[in-house]
């Protein structure tokens, strides 16, 4: 995994905006890429004025869309059987699946925008979108919502942690975890609007006829 991180590391480093687009694809898809080790160190580099941060969020985002519209496609495609099968050889387990789908089914199209902004979910959660067929139109506007918002907290995180401590941009395993540091207080937020959300689904169900 630490030979990963590193060629990672460098795609983002050497390739700009391409490598942080395509590896925010993935990121998208159920191939353990960590976005944290993506969106901060370009950041990083734009604040040295090798990039742009508007563009990296940019970029981050499209790569984000494509790599999840992809998974979409192929779950509403193969259907379950298809993915629990062939999803086993790329750490999709039986486990995540099932959570992922019970995530959408409680949290209905805001769960694609709430996930895309947790932690595990936000891999997966394209998976039963397709396989529950939800619109494409709705998938895409909370997709692309909760991507701008992630890649938009990762940045301003990445460039506050490399800034209190541009030796991190020399060891990508200690930004990772400097950057998740950072984001908890984000995703305890996060956490409390998704259940706020929870509630209000379930009040609005009760006063239905």
């Amino acid at each position: 995994m630490h030979a990963l991180i590193l060629i990672w590391f460098g795609w983002v480093r050497d390739w700009g905006y391409g490598g942080v687009a395509l590896l925010m694809a993935l990121e998208s898809t159920i191939f353990p890429v960590p976005s944290e080790l993506v969106i901060p160190p370009a950041a990083y580099w734009a604040a040295q004025g090798r990039m742009s941060l508007v563009g990296v969020v940019l970029a981050g985002t499209l790569g984000s869309y494509l790599g999840s519209a992809a998974s979409y496609w192929l779950a509403l495609w193969g259907g379950r059987l298809a993915v629990a099968r062939f999803g086993k050889r790329l750490l999709l387990n039986e486990e995540k699946l099932e959570r992922a789908e019970r995530f959408l089914h409680r949290y209905q199209a805001g769960g694609i925008f709430f996930a895309r902004l947790l932690p595990v979910v936000r891999h997966v959660v394209s998976i039963p979108a397709g396989i529950l067929r939800m619109g494409f139109g709705r998938f895409s506007l909370m997709t692309l919502s909760g991507s701008a918002i992630w890649c938009s907290i990762l940045a301003w995180l990445g460039a506050r942690v490399s800034e209190r401590n541009p030796g991190l941009i020399d060891n990508p395993e200690l930004m990772i975890k400097a950057v998740k540091s950072e984001s908890l207080w984000f995703v305890g937020a996060v956490a409390g609007m998704a259940l706020l959300y929870v509630l209000m689904l379930r009040l609005s169900a009760r006063r239905s006829p």
